[in-house]
């Protein structure tokens, strides 16, 4: 039996994008699907949902199958699982068509009645699916994070994982109520509006530019510099700008600094947007020399990303313990130089998206310990608006499973650091 071509485009593109980050190495959003429209993006998005669910997909097959198939075999099989179970698609077009991809390609084309058998198989195995523990972390990254906030918390970040992240956005001022059915957002304690999803180009007040898009976590570190009017900042690592637009949106001349060419196009095109202004430098951070001292200075350092993998579900498929010291050294360099651009008595806001203390807590520590004089500052979560569970060592500490009722957030790790004199 024939599948019709138009139901296949997507998948065909989605198997396309999981080789490009499970054999090639390369993020979700770097590879190419070969489709346009609507195609390209459910291609995107079943791409993304097998990545989220391929542990259980795998568990789910290893209890049908005594060998591994081939590699594109098996993806077939795990993108009908998660159609099946998670989309809820009905079984009979999903087995036909998986069968179809499989007979497309002529090394793949034997394997067409086991993957028709399996998948038959599984059809009904929906309770089985849903008795699956969520996905387990990477063991690189699994055993620090349970060393550090206990296995439990483990297991909540995992299953936190699991849920896409809705839409955050940060307003440029205040929003009226009006505004906000307009939008169809609610508004988060800590200030962010939240939506379930949506094209962004599309949203009310996306042209006018009254908002940009920044997790909730991520909108909380500059806000930790309090009031900037008038303040010469500096915006390290700056791109794509959601912070350096916080900044100027508070009434600081800001200087956003980042290596990336490509990643400052995007600032440049936020700033015009949403009307605001900065000095956009592209520089290498620790070789560019301002100036004059910063009154305030806000280092979003490189990092592993792994608080962002709600959201970026190939993140443990690409990462290793290898990339760990590379960025640690990279982060303990930047700090100091960071450090070397504040005024006697300005104050620095250190962050990272990384889950992993290594990257956060121990690098101020370490800091701390190593800079006279130097203080980190007391941070009290509720004037953030932030849960009691967000207090850290030297700072706040954010985990993907804070707020599983508003559906949580990005994990994030900041401090706030006083320059002596």
């Amino acid at each position: 039996m024939t599948a019709h071509p138009d139901s296949l485009s997507a998948r065909i593109g989605a198997l396309r994008l999981l080789a490009h980050v499970l054999r090639d190495g390369r993020m979700l959003t770097d590879g190419e699907s070969g489709q346009t429209g609507a195609d390209a993006a459910r291609a995107l998005r079943l791409a993304g949902l097998v990545l989220r669910h391929m542990g259980r997909a795998d568990a789910l097959l290893k209890t049908r199958m005594q060998r591994q198939p081939a590699a594109r075999i098996r993806d077939i099989l795990r993108l009908a699982l998660v159609e099946l179970f998670v989309e809820g698609a009905a079984p009979h077009g999903v087995v036909n068509d998986a069968v179809a991809l499989a007979r497309m390609s002529p090394r793949t084309a034997k394997q067409a009645g086991l993957v028709n058998a399996v998948l038959r198989g599984l059809a009904g195995a929906g309770p089985e699916w849903a008795a699956l523990p969520p996905p387990a972390l990477p063991a690189w990254l699994r055993k620090p994070l349970a060393k550090a906030w206990g296995r439990d918390r483990l297991e909540a970040i995992e299953a936190a994982h699991l849920n896409p992240a809705p839409l955050d956005l940060t307003p440029k001022s205040g929003v009226s109520g009006e505004a906000l059915g307009e939008l169809g957002a609610t508004r988060l304690p800590t200030g962010s509006l939240r939506l379930e999803g949506g094209q962004v180009s599309a949203l009310p007040g996306y042209a006018s530019g009254d908002w940009w898009v920044q997790d909730a976590a991520a909108a909380v570190p500059a806000r930790l510099l309090g009031d900037l009017a008038g303040a010469d900042v500096l915006d390290l690592c700056a791109a794509p700008g959601g912070k350096t637009m916080q900044l100027a949106a508070a009434g600081a001349r800001v200087t956003a600094l980042d290596l990336s060419a490509k990643r400052l196009k995007r600032l440049h095109a936020n700033l015009e947007r949403t009307g605001l202004e900065a000095t956009v430098v592209e520089a290498d951070a620790l070789d560019w020399q301002p100036g004059a001292p910063f009154d305030a200075v806000l280092l979003d350092a490189p990092c592993t990303a792994t608080g962002t993998i709600r959201r970026h579900p190939d993140l443990p498929h690409l990462r290793a313990a290898r990339d760990v010291e590379a960025l640690t050294t990279l982060q303990y360099r930047l700090l100091d130089r960071a450090l070397g651009f504040l005024r006697p008595g300005g104050r620095l806001v250190f962050c990272t998206c990384s889950l992993l203390p290594v990257e956060g807590e121990h690098q101020v520590g370490a800091a701390l310990k190593r800079h006279p004089g130097l203080t980190a500052e007391a941070l009290d979560p509720a004037a953030y608006g932030l849960p009691p569970e967000a207090t850290g060592a030297h700072g706040l500490r954010l985990l993907p499973d804070l707020w599983p009722e508003r559906g949580g957030m990005d994990g994030f790790y900041m401090a706030a650091l006083r320059k002596p004199g």
